[in-house]
């Protein structure tokens, strides 16, 4: 795979893509405290989740009608095109709060396009026998752009400010979409090729009727929802929460998101690595088991070293698991609804798991922080529960006969 220039393209281009992202969206918060108070800073992150949550299901729709190449490289040039844009009116003149929230709003219309054209690109990019390495490369890549951006942005802010700072996301974004230009994906099968007289309405439908009775894939996706709600906000929110009632501080917040991550891209590597894993779906399912116990036993250590421990343990069976999800979904998908089976798992992570962080918050204002990890470790278990509950799944192996050469 290392010397398929096709992958290397995609994935230096969506490493591109994701550091702009984690980049764009700390410049945004400072761009917003600079004209406006809390509260409007507050609106300005938030309203770019809307049209992400209403439009990404029509976003897999567009991407499987006309292509994902096609919908990626035109959403990420109206990506460039808009920072750059934003950076120069922040560097020549001085906008009201309305630029931020339309450059929120224009943003997130384009990542509901984006997420689940890139999502389905990938059975699509090499030979079939590569799908486990780029899915996991792809893994790697989330994670570690999502740590790198922030600082990115921090460092073009001293430097700049905020104009700054969405000049360089516009330079990402710029570099990525001429790699992906470059990017070149197998044909669809001409007996999924779309009907002429289909509309996105019968696409759309049948993409859930698809979900609803393949099944590998269905499983799956309800399981990855169930396991997102339940490790994410943890992770996202409860850690912080956690650190402050324990008296750890934001260092040691940091430790065990720090210790997770590491997890996560070490096992990722190794799957880089290996390229195949026997008995993939029997696998996940006792992977997902273990790496939910642990996040719900991080808020019940007595201390921050076997908190560290444990999200470092957590984070080692969530990179092996997250692995294998993608890759049994993506193998066990017809390429014709790829786009929309990406954009359910889309919307999973940014439309749906997001509301659970007020909920997680006041229930570790009532509850303390140790039975809410607990309940929500439980809850990421019954996404577990509902894999190893499918034959199909516990039977799922990654021989990629749907995918395409």
């Amino acid at each position: 795979m290392h010397r398929d220039g096709n992958v290397l393209r995609w994935l230096i281009a969506y490493t591109f893509s994701v550091v702009g992202d984690a980049a764009y969206f700390v410049a945004l918060g400072w761009a917003a405290q600079k004209v406006a108070g809390p509260a409007q800073v507050g609106l300005v992150m938030a309203v770019g989740a809307i049209p992400r949550a209403i439009l990404m299901l029509g976003g897999g729709v567009i991407a499987d009608r006309f292509g994902p190449r096609r919908v990626v490289v035109s959403s990420d040039a109206v990506r460039a095109a808009v920072i750059l844009a934003a950076a120069a009116a922040l560097a020549f003149s001085t906008p009201g709060l309305w630029l931020l929230v339309a450059l929120a709003l224009v943003f997130g219309v384009v990542d509901a396009l984006f997420m689940p054209a890139v999502g389905a690109m990938p059975p699509r990019l090499t030979g079939r026998d590569q799908l486990m390495r780029v899915q996991s490369l792809r893994n790697l890549v989330q994670r570690s752009g999502h740590i790198a951006g922030p600082p990115l942005a921090g460092f073009s802010m001293g430097l700049g400010g905020p104009a700054a700072a969405f000049a360089v996301t516009g330079v990402l974004f710029t570099l990525s979409l001429f790699l992906l230009v470059a990017v070149r994906l197998a044909p669809l099968p001409s007996e999924e090729q779309p009907a002429a007289d289909s509309t996105a309405r019968r696409d759309l439908i049948d993409g859930i009727v698809y979900l609803r009775h393949e099944p590998v894939v269905g499983p799956l996706v309800l399981s990855g929802l169930l396991s997102m709600i339940g490790c994410i906000p943890p992770m996202a929110v409860g850690v912080i929460l956690l650190a402050e009632e324990r008296g750890w501080g934001p260092s040691g917040g940091a430790w065990v998101n720090a210790a997770l991550s590491v997890g996560v891209c070490t096992t990722s590597l190794l799957l880089v690595v290996r390229g195949r894993f026997p008995r993939a779906g029997h696998w996940h399912n006792i992977t997902l088991l273990v790496a939910s116990a642990g996040i719900g036993l991080i808020g019940v250590m007595p201390n921050l070293a076997l908190a560290v421990a444990v999200a470092l343990v957590s984070g080692l069976v969530s990179g092996l698991c997250g692995g294998l999800s993608m890759a049994l979904m993506q193998a066990n998908t017809a390429l014709a609804f790829q786009g929309r089976v990406a954009s359910v798992q889309a919307l999973s992570a940014v439309g749906i798991t997001p509301v659970m962080f007020p909920l997680f918050g006041l229930l570790v204002e009532g509850w303390g922080a140790g039975p809410t990890f607990l309940l929500f470790g439980c809850i990421s278990m019954l996404g577990a529960t509902v894999s190893t509950a499918s034959r199909a799944v516990r039977h799922a192996d990654l021989d990629f006969s749907k995918t395409a050469d």
